[in-house]
């Protein structure tokens, strides 16, 4: 499949729905693990890190040496957190939402 194949789009509309929802943080844990590569996993825990430290103004370069990321992808992730309805944003406001009530 390439990026622009509508199928990327009807899957992912999918596999949005069915994550959203599951109510089992587990199964969905489990279910990211059986799916993408370990190195996959770790790219992507790795860009959630980003996102909160970016969102904690932790300095870009930090953020670099600490996950391993090129600065392209941190600047890349500050754009997106910085955009109107920005869905980092989003995010990060139901993890403080869901941390609340813990």
């Amino acid at each position: 499949m390439t990026i622009d194949d509508p199928a990327v789009a009807v899957n992912l509309k999918e596999l949005s729905r069915t994550l959203a929802a599951a109510s089992d943080p587990q199964l969905i844990e489990d279910f990211l693990r059986s799916l993408l590569t370990p190195s996959e996993t770790a790219d992507i825990a790795a860009r959630w890190a980003l996102v909160k430290a970016l969102d904690n103004k932790v300095p870009q370069r930090e953020i670099a040496r600490e996950l391993g990321l090129s600065l392209c992808k941190i600047t890349r992730g500050s754009r997106e957190l910085k955009k109107p309805d920005s869905p980092f944003r989003k995010m990060l406001h139901i993890t403080d939402q869901l941390d609340r009530q813990a």
